[in-house]
């Protein structure tokens, strides 16, 4: 029997009414030393794409499992809307424009990273004992600038940036092993390369990071997916990494460490030109709107994390950094800030963040600050512009908007501004978008003179 066919009926056995979970009888909360940590990070996938309020065009009876048996964090947001920054921001759980990759993303002809001081997640998970591996996109530096094995992951099987850019070789560590890339497999080969090293460290404790490369444009869908969908070739590679998510919890159960591995389903923005953000405004790229920050999330780890539930907390991708590192034990680093928070309260279902406000940048550029309830935005996008609410336009003077306040409880689709309303919570936004200037955008000056 090949790999493909064992798999489908892995995957086909754990999907049955008594769930994900059914190795694992009855769900106790015990105290794990080190658990391990998967982390499922999608390119480009959007918030109404998957789950059990995804698309309906779209089937994923996997990750809708998973949803079913962990919980869905409604107001989790990219730390940018773009690729290269978000994917700093969640490793180093810092805003992006701390470690100099706020401005757009990397190209193959770029001479920068990911500097080399920066501490990763896979770093710090492996200075207390954890066995790491990277398998996908990394889009964070050449080999001879900033790596995953030179930024602590033991080994990496994936390609230097997206599949939209050229030359595009398959990497394992620091050799190419492949030019050009074979894209209508590379799904399933990130799948077998995770599930392999899953089994292989069923004995210690591990970092997963399965950074897909898709749904980033163009779009490539293993054979057998390929006219699946409802939903055309989008649907076909989303159905396709639904299957490879079944396909790690396959190994979990086989390897009998479900029950003390926390994995989280993810992206690193919103949609591009296909895909769904839901009832969200805006899309991948945006300025400052829901569509561009507010990604899916799902985390499960039975036991500890309640099934079916669901939290608004506002959180952040960079909040995965210190909440990993205090569930392993380890220290966070004290020679920098770290803006993200523990957020393990709000994976057991609390409905309280830690974060008092989040900052939206475009660029270099703080154009949204978001509350627990409120959203005040100074900047949108207008056809090739930014449009600055608070009367400057490219440095010339343009036309006078308080900014845009908006109800994120009552209006999450961000149609309908309250500024007029409420000229207290205005103020009190403006000063919090005061203080992140002088502390954030004054770090991109500092750099750029």
């Amino acid at each position: 029997m090949n790999y493909l066919s064992l798999s489908r009926i892995l995957v086909s056995s754990i999907i049955p009414a008594t769930g994900l979970l059914t190795s694992c009888g009855e769900q106790k909360s015990v105290e794990i030393e080190k658990p391990n940590f998967i982390i499922i990070f999608n390119d480009d996938l959007g918030y109404g794409d998957v789950g059990l309020e995804g698309s309906k065009l779209i089937s994923t009876p996997n990750i809708d499992q998973m949803e079913r048996e962990g919980i869905r964090l409604t107001n989790f947001y990219s730390s940018a809307s773009v690729c290269t920054p978000s994917r700093a921001g969640l490793l180093t759980g810092r805003y992006p424009i701390r470690t100099g990759l706020a401005e757009g993303v990397l190209f193959p002809q770029s001479e920068h990273g990911l500097p080399q001081n920066e501490i990763t997640m896979a770093e710090a998970l492996k200075g207390v004992g954890y066995k790491t591996a990277m398998f996908g996109k990394w889009h964070l530096g050449q080999p001879d600038v900033s790596w995953p094995t030179q930024q602590g992951f033991d080994s990496f099987y994936g390609i230097p940036y997206s599949n939209d850019m050229h030359p595009l070789p398959l990497y394992q560590d620091t050799t190419i092993i492949e030019e050009p890339l074979d894209q209508n497999t590379i799904t399933q080969r990130l799948t077998r390369s995770a599930t392999q090293f899953i089994r292989e460290s069923a004995s210690e404790p591990f970092f997963l990071y399965l950074a897909h490369p898709m749904p980033h444009v163009p779009l490539y869908a293993s054979e057998e997916f390929k006219g699946r969908s409802k939903a055309g070739l989008y649907g076909d590679v989303i159905e396709d990494i639904d299957r490879s998510v079944g396909e790690i919890f396959s190994a979990l159960i086989e390897s009998g460490i479900d029950d003390r591995t926390m994995v989280i389903f993810t992206s690193d923005n919103g949609p591009w030109f296909e895909g769904s953000a839901g009832e969200l405004r805006e899309r991948k790229g945006g300025a400052s709107y829901e569509g561009g920050f507010n990604v899916p999330f799902i985390a499960w780890w039975p036991g500890q994390i309640p099934a079916s539930a669901v939290s608004d907390a506002i959180s952040m991708n960079f909040d995965l950094f210190p909440t990993l590192l205090t569930l392993a034990g380890a220290e966070l680093p004290k020679d920098r800030v770290i803006d993200g928070k523990d957020i393990w309260p709000v994976l057991q279902g609390s409905t309280e963040s830690p974060h008092e406000y989040l900052y939206f940048f475009d660029n270099n550029t703080i154009t949204a600050v978001r509350s627990q309830k409120w959203k005040f935005v100074v900047y949108s996008r207008y056809r090739n512009w930014l449009s600055n609410f608070e009367g400057e336009h490219r440095g010339e003077q343009h036309y006078y908007h308080p900014g845009l306040l908006f109800d994120l409880e009552t209006d999450p689709q961000e149609q309908y501004s309250f500024t007029r309303e409420n000229p207290e919570v205005v103020q009190s936004m403006k000063e919090i978008l005061e203080k992140g200037r002088n502390e954030l955008e004054t770090l991109a000056k500092k750099t750029s003179d």
